[in-house]
């Protein structure tokens, strides 16, 4: 009899295993049809997008789109060394300070620390204004046109800290008093202890940190007029504009503009843009879901 219910248990297991496959299967490929059908309007001629639409594989294949966004190429490796330049030393530092902050925050011999986190939480919910912030960041702090202006302002987010602190508070207390007993002092505890058992949290909010740099334009669209200082986006976000402007005037012109590169190029663009950070998710993934699910929880 036991081994009946055994092997009906085994075979309801697999049975719901095919089922979860089959089903996470179908999630990811109606995931991957939409990046395809990407891909292929990137290598597609203007027109034939215009005359048929998009599809999952080229009608006309071409390369203007990409023959067109690189016309500078300079420019594309310029912002995409600084770019990247952004996103690892602002992602490292904004890791580290927002850890220890978090540290900071649930210790419990901190006899400030509810007073601290009222402090943070109340910037989530009033903050200054656009004008303030930039007569602060251009007038006071004289950051127009440098490189502070573009790694200071995403470094730090309040939302992670609170989740840092949240998962930190996981982390039994005696481990940090056996450290102390041994004569370690807090930052020694924090770097050598603290840190390597936080590997989940700090990869997951390491990935959002870092994508936060890699998207951002505002801050170049603010606070930057050298050319050389223009990142990634920023540029593609000049590029589409100067398009736009490209077409109207020919427009006006009475030109044709049918084989000048719109729709292909914003899907070249958007190939061009995600393509390396999308590589940075597989050494994250196997911490993804457990620094999530553990820094989500309620303490």
């Amino acid at each position: 009899m036991m081994t009946t219910t055994v092997k009906k248990n085994r075979a309801d297991q697999r049975i719901l295993d095919l089922i979860g496959y089959v089903f996470v299967g179908l999630v990811a490929l109606v995931c991957l049809v939409p990046f395809l059908l990407v891909v292929s309007g990137s290598f597609s001629s203007e027109s034939s997008i215009t005359r048929e639409g998009f599809g999952l594989w080229p009608k006309e294949f071409s390369l203007a789109a990409y023959q067109f966004a690189f016309q500078h190429p300079e420019q594309f490796i310029n912002a995409y060394v600084l770019t990247i330049s952004l996103t690892v030393v602002g992602t490292v530092l904004g890791l580290f300070i927002s850890a220890m902050t978090a540290y900071v925050l649930q210790r419990q011999d901190f006899q400030w620390k509810s007073g601290f986190a009222f402090y943070f939480y109340f910037t989530t919910l009033f903050q200054g204004g656009l004008v303030p912030w930039y007569i602060l960041m251009v007038n006071y702090l004289q950051m127009k046109d440098t490189y502070w202006a573009l790694l200071l302002p995403p470094m730090l987010n309040v939302f992670y800290i609170l989740i840092l602190r949240t998962f930190l508070r996981s982390i039994p207390e005696a481990i940090t008093e056996s450290a102390k007993i041994d004569g370690a002092g807090d930052f020694t505890i924090f770097v050598k202890l603290i840190l390597p058992l936080s590997k989940p949290a700090l990869a997951t909010i390491g990935l959002f940190t870092a994508l936060g740099y890699w998207n951002d334009w505002f801050n170049s669209l603010l606070f930057v007029s050298n050319e050389k200082l223009y990142t990634l986006q920023y540029l593609l976000y000049k590029t589409l504009g100067n398009l736009e402007g490209l077409r109207k005037l020919m427009e006006v012109s009475g030109m044709r503009v049918a084989e000048l590169p719109g729709e292909s190029l914003k899907m070249a663009l958007a190939i061009i843009v995600t393509g390396p950070i999308v590589l940075l998710y597989p050494f994250v993934q196997r911490f993804f879901v457990q620094g999530l699910t553990v820094g989500a929880v309620k303490g």
